[in-house]
């Protein structure tokens, strides 16, 4: 079985003083789970709780980052920065950044290639917007965001690497695509990363799911073959909900 990671993106909510208050409820929840638990606060809040969740099994992941290690780059934070506080993953290229701010695939590759060089663990965010589901494109743009995000990367370097699939028409909308239609699309991004590296390597990827999982559906995803864990919105942000997503196996 893979390594199954159920990860919070908490997103741009929670001060630094709420954040570590439910960094500290989730600890406390989840620190018997089955399996790897990981949060993404904001950047403000990340110092406040890599200090909560240090030495805890919890990975603490950054948002994003920047494409370079330092430079001239207003508003930006770089992986130097990260790793000093104990940050060991990043979110990268999650749909938000790509449409809402404009982030190019290639831009997406320099900074996975950055996280990994690093020794960080980056989740790379893979997707399709709604016309092109609808358009029957749905495989054709989650395989370019694969080919051109995974640019460079080695099978090596492949390892500590993690795929999240988010249909962009799923995300806070509280649509969520069947578990036979999110299965069938895990299925093929493990198809096309056997073409691209090999079986083995597809096998051990683990690609999770991240259109509206929550409590009330969790089950129902988990129990299916190719999908290896969830990167939660909304029902992250509140301690009970997130520990019955981690836990949902009990």
């Amino acid at each position: 079985m893979r390594n199954y990671l159920i990860a919070g993106n908490w997103k741009m909510n929670k001060t630094p003083s709420e954040a570590v208050q439910l960094a500290k409820e989730i600890l406390t929840l989840v620190k018997d789970s089955d399996y790897r638990v990981m949060v993404a606060p904001s950047f403000v809040c990340l110092p406040g709780v890599a200090e909560v969740l240090k030495g805890s099994n919890i990975i603490v992941a950054a948002q994003n980052m920047a494409g370079t290690e330092e430079g001239a780059f207003t508003g930006e934070t770089s992986v130097l920065m990260l790793k000093d506080l104990a940050v060991d993953a990043v979110l990268l290229g999650h749909s938000e950044r790509r449409h809402i701010y404009g982030e190019s695939n290639e831009q997406i590759n320099a900074k996975v290639k950055l996280a990994l060089k690093h020794g960080m663990m980056p989740v790379l965010c893979i997707g399709e917007l709604l016309e092109e589901r609808e358009a029957g494109k749905a495989e054709t743009v989650c395989f370019e965001q694969l080919e051109k995000g995974l640019a460079g990367v080695s099978e090596k370097e492949l390892d500590n690497v993690v795929i999240a699939y988010e249909p962009v028409w799923a995300i806070g909308t509280g649509k969520t695509a069947t578990p036979d239609d999110a299965d069938a699309i895990h299925a093929s991004c493990r198809k096309k990363i056997a073409e691209m590296y090999s079986a083995a390597a597809a096998e051990k990827m683990v690609i999770q799911y991240g259109g509206s999982m929550k409590p009330e559906n969790i089950k129902e995803l988990m129990a299916m073959e190719n999908i290896d864990g969830g990167l939660i919105g909304g029902a992250s942000l509140k301690a009970d909900s997130f520990a019955s997503l981690a836990n949902f196996n009990k």
